[in-house]
């Protein structure tokens, strides 16, 4: 049975043996009856980063291979979203360049599918002035999205909770944009706990006011939404925006500490998935999202249920930075050879932290290979000055 030493939270070491059983991987891809998309990040490539806070430098062939992961287990790609640090890392000009060869790889892959993120990142939100600066952004963005055949997900603003004063400025620059899509979108609620600037967000810090804005956004450009995004980490407020959107507009939860009773439902509604997490747990998570469209929810249930600790802890405040828990799991599973990423967000989260990840990935059967990702924690942890028993 593999071991190793982890630091506890009180400051104190313990000898740890997994327990953990792989999930094994499905011959082909699975139907889901659930429509689901993976948040998928991007690989650093260190040897060329020579410049970490500006312009990282991506590994795309590991990007890629990772994708193809994800479409093999039959997820949907949600691309260059938050999960592949948009404005935390990766910049507009290098998600230009993921949205394009995503979207080349994905013609090559049978059945593979993805939605893009569009946003205005490349507009600083100290220098929007106006709504008309922000409406400007959103079109070169889903512009690009929609001219290299792309779908969109049109992403919160930082730049328009900047500028707006009130839920009619957010109605103006929604319908603006939605009025001239080529294709439906999905839109995007991403709480301020995912980003503190996005507070406030659809003219209100009130949730019933923001919730009644949103709405009146879907009612008036419903032929232009196919759904929405809610990333709010409360599933009663995500059942209320659920139980009011209009016939044929989906819900998709991206609540990371709620998700396996929300894609279950409640036996009337249920929510659809866009998940960060589903890029840390993907096979487990295709397992029971496979189980679920054959009618078996016990096997739903006993396959995704473990996953949920794992997703809290790693979604822990300060909630942005669960991205360094995704790509730590990503390189004790084998799909990456180091564990540095964009703007160097591996350093955000503590040693303590990332023991306990290992820990509930160990005894949520989400450790692909157990001794491959205890010889790499065994390498991390020493460097950090937690030695090894002998």
């Amino acid at each position: 049975m593999t071991s190793l030493t982890l630091p506890r939270q009180d400051g104190s070491l313990e000898q740890y043996r997994l327990t953990g059983t792989p999930i094994e991987r499905p011959k082909s891809a699975p139907a889901f009856n659930r429509i689901a998309y993976a948040a998928a990040h991007v690989v650093s490539d260190p040897l060329r980063d020579a410049d970490p806070w500006g312009h990282a430098a991506i590994d795309w062939d590991r990007t890629m291979a990772f994708r193809h992961h994800l479409w093999g287990l039959g997820f949907k790609i949600a691309e260059a979203m938050d999960t592949a640090q948009r404005g935390m890392g990766l910049a507009w000009p290098g998600a230009q360049q993921l949205i394009r060869r995503s979207l080349a790889e994905a013609r090559s892959v049978p059945g593979a599918d993805l939605a893009c993120g569009a946003g205005t990142d490349h507009l600083s939100p100290t220098d929007a002035r106006s709504l008309d600066d922000v409406i400007a952004a959103y079109e070169e963005q889903i512009g690009f999205v929609e001219g290299e055949g792309g779908r969109a997900i049109m992403m919160a603003s930082r730049a328009l909770a900047r500028v707006a004063r009130s839920p009619d400025d957010y109605r103006h620059v929604y319908g603006h944009i939605l009025r001239q899509t080529k294709d439906k979108v999905v839109l995007h609620w991403l709480g301020d706990m995912f980003d503190p600037q996005l507070k406030g967000y659809w003219g209100s810090d009130d949730f019933d006011a923001a919730l009644d804005a949103v709405l009146s956004i879907i009612e008036a450009n419903r032929d232009k939404v196919e759904g929405i995004k809610i990333s709010l980490l409360d599933n009663a407020r995500e059942v209320a925006l659920r139980n009011r959107l209009p016939e044929g507009v989906l819900c998709f939860t991206g609540d990371d500490f709620n998700y396996a009773e929300l894609i279950e439902g409640d036996g009337t509604k249920y929510s659809h998935a866009l998940l960060g997490i589903f890029d840390a747990v993907a096979p487990s998570a295709s397992k029971a999202l496979a189980a679920l469209a054959e009618g078996d929810v016990a096997t739903f249930r006993s396959v995704i249920e473990p996953t949920v600790p794992l997703s809290r802890k790693i979604f822990e405040a300060p909630t942005q930075y669960y991205k360094a828990g995704v790509v730590f799991l990503a390189w004790l599973n084998g799909h990456q050879n180091h564990f540095t990423m964009p703007a160097g967000m591996q350093s955000a989260r503590g040693v303590v932290h990332y023991a306990d990840i290992f820990r509930l990935a160990d005894k949520a059967n989400v450790l692909d290979r157990p001794e491959l990702a205890t010889k790499r924690m065994q390498s991390f942890l020493a460097t950090l000055g937690v030695e090894q028993a002998s």
